[in-house]
């Protein structure tokens, strides 16, 4: 029946305080409110909907996407949202678009890299979307290796500018979003050229398109790339290339907070030190680390809301069937996300905080923990990124054949999220270069130096190497000591062991270079280190509402367990645990899944989404999904007639052909 809960049931099971759990999810009271007003207001918004895209052509979803990113501004201003409320509007409208770009890398580029003038100049404009902007870094040839872009910036001492040209064709600037048919402005980034010397890559704020007509500025190519993966999905993108031709800037716009070329063509470095543009990055990889919590709840949601609807097998005498979140094998592929989701959200609340206390300290030039909050951000953020890629294919599986359509909503999370896992750093990339830097701690331990933060259980190697998992029964595996003890001293050793190999070499980028598959394993073990000691810090926190504790620290031990059990492998090999106590393990979290089952519709409720943003049939809040999936294909194109575009041209004559071949 429409209208009725099909969920009821499974909700009145849950053993804790879903409304404070929603806190707890998001954050604060505060948080939750303004979240949950926004969503709302979205939601009942007919501009803003949703259902409808994936059957655009890309010209019709490009232009929706202009309409809803105007729309959308012009209700900001309207109903003076402050900037909190305004980046959750944004948020909730769920459609990549050049905005995105603009707010999350354009401005914040200007903020960590621009002088105070420059700031003063620029990012007015940008706060009032009188120019907007985007972030031309990635060209045709070069994504991960920066240094290797071929984009030139040749500094004119006659004239006081800047000539930027692309020299070959793979300078081309390619992918930046919003450069395709949006942007006005770019931070383009180039070879600093002065007086034929390289002085490496740097920032330029280059203005693209007309003001006026929005055609593009003499010596400047641009266009859109294409299709990419995926319906609606990341189309309504518009992903660009650019090519320049002997294009003057004035000099000023040349970022240049902590590098300036003088009037008379002079590179000089400012007393502001580089690392503090490193603050940018931090920011920008802990914002992605939130946004994978936040799509693999969404996954997660769809997929456990359906798994408690759908029955399939277990009848006996014509009897109910079983519901299929209720075997095991659903539950042991499913309730692992579940807490992973919850896992990733704490870890991004604590790199939030990180991102604050390396802010501080750079601004007062104490830059000692800025390589581990470096290193912490890269890892986590391929950690999380290629988890939640993963996991959302898993959930479009957990849903059977009907995860496939397009209306359960998970191809077109699946094909938006992807590119997390590449952008901002690809994330083997990210893994080496963490990989780097764990070496180079392990080099200085004999030294005395102690290693900080997320490296501190480095400094007891010593003990983590000897040490033996000491669980003896089954609860021991309930114990937080316990568990960080086995995920330490794992990555310790996986660590010291890629050392010792790497000391082999006489060459060490050689040596770095055969190792590299196992260097990136080390840096995994290294960060999912970090996601359970967090997750474990969390739960020392003072947690109020009933029985909400006590459900985070399931999903915290789920977590962690099914790590062990995904890498048992490298538990095993280490000498962290025994065969034995791997065992006991398994024993543990499948009685975990036992304890959670109950509560598991509750779970995802407390992420609060409502079906505008969920978008999908098969998660919808009220469970009822077969009605709403047979009303859904009738609204399909190809339903719009009886008898298909082409029968008479195509189908009918072959018909016609058969039956006169039937008579002979």
């Amino acid at each position: 029946m429409e209208g009725v809960d099909h969920l009821a049931h499974e909700r009145s099971k849950a053993q804790f305080d879903v409304d404070q759990m929603k806190v707890v999810w998001v954050g604060s009271r505060h948080a939750l409110q303004v979240s949950d007003r926004i969503a709302r207001l979205v939601a009942s918004d007919p501009v803003l909907r949703k259902d409808n895209r994936t059957m655009m052509t890309r010209k019709e979803l490009f232009k929706n996407t202009l309409r809803k990113a105007a729309h959308g501004w012009k209700r900001i201003n309207e109903l003076r949202l402050s900037e909190e409320e305004a980046s959750w509007f944004r948020h909730y409208v769920d459609q990549p678009a050049y905005t995105d770009l603009h707010w999350g890398m354009f401005v914040p580029f200007i903020k960590g890299s621009g002088t105070e003038e420059q700031q003063k100049k620029w990012l007015p404009l940008a706060y009032k979307m009188q120019i907007i902007g985007c972030y031309a870094q990635t060209e045709l040839g070069h994504g991960s290796n920066v240094q290797g872009l071929e984009t030139t910036a040749t500094f004119d001492p006659k004239t006081d500018e800047f000539v930027l040209n692309s020299p070959t064709l793979t300078s081309s600037k390619w992918w930046p979003g919003g450069l395709g048919k949006a942007a006005t402005h770019a931070v383009a980034f180039a070879r600093l050229i002065t007086d034929g010397k390289d002085h490496g890559v740097n920032g330029f704020i280059v203005q693209l398109r007309s003001l006026d007509d929005h055609l593009p500025l003499p010596g400047i190519t641009v266009g859109d790339i294409g299709m990419k993966f995926g319906n609606g999905a990341y189309n309504s993108m518009d992903n660009g290339v650019l090519r320049f031709d002997n294009v003057r800037i004035p000099r000023d716009q040349m970022l240049m907070r902590v590098a300036q070329v003088t009037r008379e063509g002079k590179y000089v470095q400012s007393n502001v030190p580089r690392q503090l543009l490193y603050g940018t990055m931090v920011y920008v990889r802990q914002t992605i680390v939130s946004d994978a919590s936040t799509a693999l709840s969404r996954a997660v949601c769809i997929a456990t809301r359906y798994s408690a609807v759908r029955r399939q097998f277990g009848s006996e005498n014509g009897g109910v069937e079983t519901q299929v979140i209720d075997y095991k094998t659903q539950q042991s592929r499913l309730f692992p996300l579940l807490a992973s989701a919850y896992a990733f959200r704490f870890v991004g609340e604590w790199l939030k905080w990180l991102y604050t206390d390396v802010t501080q300290k750079l601004q007062a030039n104490d830059f000692a923990t800025l390589p581990e909050a470096h290193a912490c951000t890269a890892g986590l953020k391929s950690l999380t990124t290629s988890a939640t890629a993963d996991a959302i294919e898993e959930c479009r599986k957990l849903c059977g054949g009907h995860g496939y359509l397009t209306n359960s909503g998970l191809p077109e999370l699946f094909a938006v999220y992807v590119p997390a896992c590449t952008y901002e750093g690809d994330n083997v990339v990210l893994l080496l270069q963490v990989a780097r830097f764990l070496m180079k701690t392990v080099s200085q331990l004999p030294s005395g130096k102690k290693p900080v933060g997320t490296t501190s259980y480095m400094g007891r190697a010593e003990r983590l190497i000897q040490c033996r998992c000491n669980v003896q029964k089954v609860e021991d595996w309930l114990k937080p000591s316990v568990i960080l003890e086995a995920f330490e001293a794992r990555a310790i050793r996986m660590s010291i062991a890629c050392a010792q190999d790497l000391s082999k070499f006489s060459n060490q980028e050689e040596g770095f270079a055969e190792l590299s598959s196992n260097l990136a394993e080390a840096a995994v073990a290294h960060c999912q280190l970090i996601v359970v000691s967090k997750f474990i810090e969390k739960l020392q926190q003072d947690i109020p509402g009933k029985g909400v504790k006590e459900q985070l620290q399931n999903l915290c031990n789920i977590y962690a367990l099914y790590i062990i059990h995904k890498h048992l492998g490298d538990f095993l090999s280490t000498g962290s645990i025994t065969a034995e106590q791997a065992s006991l393990a398994n024993e543990q979290l499948r009685s975990l899944y036992s304890k959670l089952r109950p509560n598991a519709i509750a779970l995802v409720d407390a992420f609060n989404y409502t079906d505008h943003y969920l978008g999908s049939v098969l998660g919808r809040y009220d469970g009822d999904v077969y009605p709403n999936l047979y009303a859904e294909a009738w609204k399909d194109p190809l339903n719009e007639s009886v008898v298909p575009d082409g029968y008479w041209e195509y189908i009918q004559p072959l018909l016609k052909n058969q039956l006169r071949n039937a008579r002979l």
